[in-house]
């Protein structure tokens, strides 16, 4: 590897690192200044260690710290991590998760407001932000987002509403136990935060080009050298003039679609695009390595 590799590495990393410590940051504030103010419970593993620290304060009497439920829950996820998306992936992971966690124990309670609803959409809003930002630089928050991940890699499907499904049922058993006001707030925050993840980060989420155009070899080599996806050639016929006419087929990631439409304007200003949301593809689909 030369020289300017390693440095573009090497400034990758810290990006990397730097931004899974503002991210793990958020998380503690989140937890500490919106969650704990307004008595919710988060979904995920966050929601079931704070679930678990409500059951043994209010039923044994036993305050037990943040750090020490949420780091044993999530070595299940880490495993998966190492074993299925990666070691560097599942290293920075490990290393949010341990700085949220410390960071939760260790920052004082802030309160921003006292209004459950104000608390519910922008607490979810920033928890939504900070999942992204890890997201984004090849990181999880832990818990359900490996879990995700995993069957997002294995499936080809986005499953974070499936995630947020699954969170309901945690968030009824803290209704059982703790009052369904608190639950029923708990899920407006969760939805925000899923919401905001799937409107930011669309790794796993892909459209459909059909693409009329005269330059198709031209075309596919943009494609091919952006996304690494394959592409169909069609031929047919136009209605109106008779004329031959070629179609472009390819299935990419959301993420790609606009940089691919901007390359087609280059190549070719009169293209015709259709772009189809996709809800599955079942075959063959290059995806980027986590790592």
């Amino acid at each position: 590897m030369s020289g300017k590799h390693k440095n573009e590495r090497a400034k990758k990393e810290l990006k990397r690192f730097f931004l899974c410590t503002v991210g793990a940051l958020i998380i503690a504030f989140n937890l500490k200044s919106f969650v704990r103010t307004g008595g919710l419970f988060p979904g995920g593993f966050s929601g079931v260690t704070l679930l678990i620290q409500q059951i043994c304060d209010t039923y044994f009497g036993v305050s037990l710290p943040y750090t020490a439920v949420y780091i044993p829950l999530n070595l299940i996820p880490v495993y998966i991590g190492i074993k299925y998306l990666g070691k560097r992936f599942t290293f920075y992971s490990f290393y949010v998760i341990v700085l949220s966690s410390v960071m939760t124990d260790l920052i004082p309670k802030i309160a921003i407001t006292y209004d459950v609803l104000l608390i519910c959409i922008f607490g979810g809003i920033i928890n939504g932000a900070a999942v992204s930002i890890c997201l984004f630089v090849g990181a999880s928050a832990g818990g359900t987002d490996f879990i995700s991940i995993y069957f997002s890699e294995k499936r080809g499907i986005d499953t974070w509403n499936f995630i947020f499904m699954a969170n309901i049922c945690i968030l009824i058993t803290a209704g059982v136990l703790f009052g369904f006001d608190r639950a029923l707030y708990s899920i407006i925050f969760q939805f925000c935060t899923t919401q905001l993840i799937q409107t930011l980060y669309k790794r796993y989420q892909k459209h459909t080009l059909l693409i009329i155009t005269d330059q198709p070899s031209a075309i596919y080599g943009r494609i091919q050298a952006i996304t690494h996806h394959d592409a169909t050639l069609f031929k047919g016929n136009g209605c109106f003039a008779g004329a031959e006419r070629n179609m472009v087929y390819s299935v990419v990631s959301s993420e790609e679609v606009d940089m691919i439409m901007k390359e087609i304007k280059e190549v070719d200003p009169k293209a015709f695009v259709n772009v189809i949301k996709t809800e599955q593809v079942n075959g063959r689909f290059y995806r980027r390595p986590n790592d």
